[in-house]
């Protein structure tokens, strides 16, 4: 059987612009309901991935997302939401988008078509056997991830991709290719939709799983959050509060002082400790 890509896949919906709007809306979602089981498919790939992953940035890697249009915009969007929700450095989780910043908003002409640029970018930021390099592509076949897994994988260093494509061009050079099979998009080609969905989720399973397993959460707690508005301040302090019993101008000072909700509950619970030995 030839492959075929997802953008080449007829919609299982026909005569869209003659529906209603509750039809379209009702079809959509009927579409999108598929995503989850999907995913669930694929997590034994995701096990791997992420028990990898962590092994790797205990020893100082990082993870490198590459990709073009919605599938590089969902990895750079990843990377950017780790260092406000867990307190890390912008140097651990990197996503690279053919095009560069440029292409988050605007569609850059043939970014996408080289198999050397996504190399030379990784090159750029001394990419090593530490790190883990991860391609998103919806259908699998974009050059500029292709090139960078081709080569990641040659210098040794661990390479995963994210397709929704079986058997999908990208997966040849993926130690682990995760592949989420979501099926014909409800507009035809449409890879923003399901295929976008999928790969946003599975995103959110690695990196959450990740930061969970390098203690960057306490019970279901963000308590390594940036506390960059007032709404997460009062967040934070009322997690104090719920640790320490403080009552609440003394549970923010203390917030306020150390920075984060672990280093504050961490300093209080030592304090009362030194002064209990005394």
């Amino acid at each position: 059987m030839a492959f075929k890509k997802i953008t080449e896949m007829s919609s299982l919906h026909d005569n869209l612009d003659k529906s209603s709007v509750l039809e379209l809306l009702t079809g959509i979602n009927e579409e999108d309901k598929k995503v989850p089981l999907a995913v669930e498919k694929a997590i034994p790939q995701l096990e791997k991935l992420v028990e990898s992953i962590v092994l790797r940035m205990k020893r100082g890697g990082r993870i490198f997302y590459m990709g073009a249009g919605t599938s590089g915009r969902l990895g750079v969007l990843d990377a950017s939401e780790i260092p406000p929700t867990y307190g890390m450095p912008n140097t651990l989780v990197i996503g690279l988008i053919a095009g560069g910043d440029r292409a988050l908003r605007n569609p850059v002409e043939a970014a996408e078509d080289s198999e050397e640029k996504g190399w030379q970018e990784l090159v750029s930021y001394n990419v090593n056997v530490n790190d883990t390099v991860i391609g998103i592509a919806a259908s699998g076949t974009t050059p500029y991830v292709i090139g960078a897994l081709k080569h990641a994988q040659l210098n040794g260093i661990l390479t995963a991709s994210i397709s929704c494509n079986p058997d999908a061009p990208v997966a040849q050079y993926a130690d682990i290719p995760i592949e989420v099979i979501v099926g014909p998009e409800f507009v035809t080609g449409s890879t923003r939709m399901k295929a976008g969905t999928a790969q946003k989720l599975v995103l959110n399973m690695i990196t959450t799983t990740t930061m969970i397993k390098l203690g960057r959460v306490k019970g279901n707690r963000m308590v390594n959050m940036q506390l960059t508005n007032k709404k997460l301040v009062d967040r934070g302090t009322r997690m104090i509060m719920e640790e320490t019993n403080l009552e609440y101008e003394a549970a923010k000072n203390l917030l306020l002082l150390h920075g984060s909700v672990k280093k504050a509950t961490d300093a209080f619970f030592n304090v009362n400790k030194e002064e209990n030995i005394k």
